[in-house]
């Protein structure tokens, strides 16, 4: 049986120590490269996909654009229809509040007018009522009559007035009544009387009676 050489066997052994040597370093660069990818070095290279995904709605917080003008929107509407509902409200409220003040006025001079129908000559109060005329500037045009009546008794009383509107011929061509109820001694009221009639021609008021009851 032959001996094998020693030099023979060396370079054997050599090659196979550097084919040893060649596997480890192959495992330890794929460990390195490995650990580069999945350690989230920040000295390392970002990398990117080549298709983009979409966002992740649900972490996304408050309301869509859309959503808030929409809503917007309906709160402007809702402060508008608010608005308008206020207005015809006030509006309603006015005119109930018209309506009652003629209804009283009314009802004032229906009584002025009762109270005067047995009265002859021209009442027992015409010391205590007077008359004075608007400007026709301050009532676009329309006679007005401003009648101040004075409790000048110590007693509360009611008092009834008839104003007359003549024309140039002195004529009478329109009459209205007018009172006080209830007035306090001492107190005074001013009512008004409106002529009917249109500006032409011009009317002449004249208190014609006057009656404390």
């Amino acid at each position: 049986m032959n001996t094998p050489s020693p030099r023979g066997g060396r370079p054997v052994r050599a090659r196979a120590a550097s084919a040893v040597v060649a596997v480890v370093a192959t495992a330890l660069g794929a460990v390195g490269l490995v650990s580069c990818d999945s350690g989230g070095d920040d000295t390392g290279s970002p990398s990117f996909s080549d298709r983009p995904t979409a966002p992740d709605t649900a972490s996304f917080s408050g309301e869509h654009p859309s959503s808030v003008a929409s809503a917007a929107e309906s709160r402007i509407a809702s402060a508008q229809a608010s608005a308008s509902s206020a207005a015809a409200s006030a509006s309603a409220r006015e005119a109930s509040r018209q309506a009652s003040i003629g209804a009283e006025i009314e009802r004032s001079r229906q009584a002025a007018e009762n109270a005067l129908k047995g009265v002859e000559g021209r009442g027992n109060a015409l010391n205590e009522v007077g008359m004075t005329g608007k400007p026709r500037a301050d009532t676009n045009g329309v006679l007005t009559v401003v009648v101040t009546i004075t409790n000048k008794t110590s007693a509360t009383a009611s008092y009834a007035a008839q104003v007359d509107f003549l024309d140039p011929s002195g004529k009478v061509v329109e009459t209205q009544f007018v009172g006080a109820e209830d007035l306090p001694p001492g107190e005074r009221k001013q009512p008004l009387v409106i002529s009917r009639q249109p500006p032409e021609p011009v009317l002449t008021p004249r208190l014609t009676k006057a009656q404390r009851y």
